[in-house]
């Protein structure tokens, strides 16, 4: 495996705060009555916004940007680069000509405002990124450090969502697959990790990593899952539900992942 995740966890680990902790905590108990069922190692997914009726919707948690930003506060700053605003961020821009080749996944965010009956937050930007099926992170691991794939931005909506054609990602050692974002107040703030308003994290059902790992391209990623679990995941492990996306489609024809993302 050409990823350097034991760097990665001590440094998640060391940005994984206790006042993050805590307000998971207050949150899974002021919700706990009411979301869906939490989430173990049968992959079964449920609603990606656990308690969005009646006008009511618990934030998402805030998660640790993890080792790769690549915004700028953390090494390179993939949000400077021209065409970086992008849907399909399967391949790198700019005088990067590499593609990430894998199952298609697409990854739809809808961002609302707890604070307003949940309702659609147009206008801001998000920008995701997560590793490549090999578990190489672009711009950062040896194998992609010259590549930006797997890395964009999008302005949400009328309807607060923004839509990513990207792959599915690899499991590398101690995590649970996952993806990473950050939201902005607007595009034109999303050009440094200094200006996020949000960080965290979407985390991906067993069963439908189970079906992926098993198509050629994704091999390492059956040990590595059989060594994780949501319970023993550093970010997801005291709780997953606003977190887990729903997943629709198949290996034959792609995913698509949804979460609502609650400010």
């Amino acid at each position: 495996m050409h990823h350097d995740a034991d760097h990665g966890l001590e440094h998640d680990l060391k940005n994984f705060t206790l006042r993050k902790a805590g307000r998971r905590e207050v949150l899974r108990w002021m919700f706990g009555a009411s979301i869906t069922t939490w989430i173990g190692c049968s992959g079964q997914s449920n609603s990606s916004a656990p308690s969005n009726a009646a006008g009511t919707c618990a934030t998402i948690p805030d998660e640790t940007e993890g080792p790769y930003p690549g915004d700028g506060t953390n090494g390179p700053n993939a949000l400077s680069l021209s065409g970086i605003v992008r849907s399909d961020i399967r391949s790198s821009v700019g005088a990067a000509t590499g593609v990430a080749d894998g199952i298609p996944l697409t990854v739809v965010l809808t961002v609302v405002d707890g604070a307003a009956g949940c309702s659609p937050v147009a206008g801001h930007a998000v920008y995701l990124w997560h590793c490549d099926r090999a578990s190489n992170y672009s711009m950062y691991s040896a194998a992609a450090a010259n590549e930006n794939y797997l890395r964009g931005v999008q302005e949400t909506d009328a309807d607060g969502s923004v839509t990513f054609t990207t792959i599915f990602p690899a499991c590398y050692m101690g995590r649970w697959p996952h993806i990473h974002f950050e939201i902005y107040p607007s595009l034109a703030m999303a050009s440094s990790g200094t200006n996020k308003v949000a960080t965290s994290q979407l985390a991906l059902p067993k069963e439908t990593c189970d079906a992926v790992y098993a198509t050629a391209g994704y091999e390492s990623s059956i040990t590595t899952l059989a060594g994780v679990s949501l319970e023993s995941d550093m970010v997801f492990r005291d709780g997953v539900s606003l977190e887990l996306a729903t997943i629709t489609g198949s290996v034959a024809e792609g995913f698509t992942a949804r979460l609502t993302v609650t400010l």
